[in-house]
């Protein structure tokens, strides 16, 4: 029976998440998991639902061991090249938590995995039924224009939290909607590709108290298609959806309500999920990628190529 031994760096919401899922996932397998976490001493305790799960806690480098099977980074973004720096020799496979790093940090020196290892960017949305249904079952060179949008209320993004306090209020900290709703990008990427061209405009028009960007519109051009991206932090009713203009019908994927609609045809296709399910399904898949039995569709290099989309960069 195969034992995994993993550690997490950082212990926000997310990471919660992923350890939550990560033991449900490891139990589906008939494998065992030891879960410790790296702590900068800064946070709030370790939740009640996650307490159970951990085994050990650290707050001095020196204190980690150096033979992680795994290691996610999920502390904040402006930490993640420095983390992995710091870790690398720590764990043999890293999971690191979207987006890769702050634009400003693009240009900067990354690590690059030692042989025979992993290091992987999250891309869960790639796992979610709406974009695999997609990716898998629609005939894309009948789609002449797609335009997606990830609209939603910054303020209400986190409950209890107040918003002029997160890392998305500041610029500095690598908040801005272009790469908090990096999700976008990632996604047209792995249906379509990289385009041709890309035509970006951003900045800060609501009346939000962030010095971050608070919208960002894309026209990005292929060969065969046109694709455009509206993302901002002041919908107050959240909206996200890919549309696709095709020869023969349009087609919906609402991926607030897991749901595919053809308007033409009249027929609505229901996936009775959660957003748990497909973070499981790519945990799942980043399993098996460490087992040898996936290759990496979002390694180091490809993460960074899709940051620099969200800058209006190719």
């Amino acid at each position: 029976m195969k034992e995994w031994k993993v550690l997490f760096i950082g212990v926000g919401s997310i990471a919660n998440r992923h350890i939550k899922n990560i033991v449900t996932v490891v139990m589906q397998r008939s494998e065992k998991i030891q879960i410790d976490v790296f702590r900068s001493g800064n946070g709030n305790s370790l939740d009640s639902d996650i307490k159970s799960f951990v085994y050990s806690v650290y707050y001095e480098y020196s204190e980690v061991p150096y033979d992680y099977d795994i290691v996610f980074v999920t502390n904040p973004t402006q930490f993640h090249i420095d983390t992995i720096k710091t870790f690398h020799k720590k764990g043999k496979h890293f999971f690191i938590e979207k987006p890769l790093c702050p634009t400003w940090q693009i240009k900067q020196h990354i690590i690059y995995p030692e042989k025979d290892s992993i290091y992987y960017v999250a891309a869960p949305l790639r796992y979610n039924p709406v974009i695999k249904y997609i990716k898998e079952n629609i005939f894309l060179e009948n789609v002449v224009s797609a335009r997606c949008i990830s609209s939603s209320y910054l303020p209400e993004w986190r409950l209890g939290k107040d918003y002029r306090d997160t890392y998305s209020a500041h610029k500095d900290m690598g908040g801005g909607v272009s790469i908090d709703l990096i999700h976008e990008w990632d996604y047209i990427t792995y249906i379509f590709g990289f385009p041709e061209t890309v035509k970006y405009i951003h900045g800060k028009k609501s009346k939000l108290e962030i010095d971050s960007d608070d919208f960002a519109i894309y026209i990005a051009e292929y060969k065969e298609q046109i694709v455009e991206i509206h993302l901002d932090y002041f919908g107050r009713k959240p909206i996200r959806e890919i549309m696709l203009f095709m020869e023969d019908d349009t087609v919906v994927g609402d991926l607030v309500k897991n749901e595919i609609y053809f308007l033409k045809k009249d027929k609505k296709i229901l996936f009775n999920e959660t957003r748990d399910d497909y973070h499981k399904r790519e945990l799942n898949y980043f399993f098996d990628l460490v087992c040898g039995k996936e290759t990496n569709n979002n390694d180091i290099i490809h993460a960074l190529n899709v940051l620099k989309l969200t800058q209006g960069e190719l």
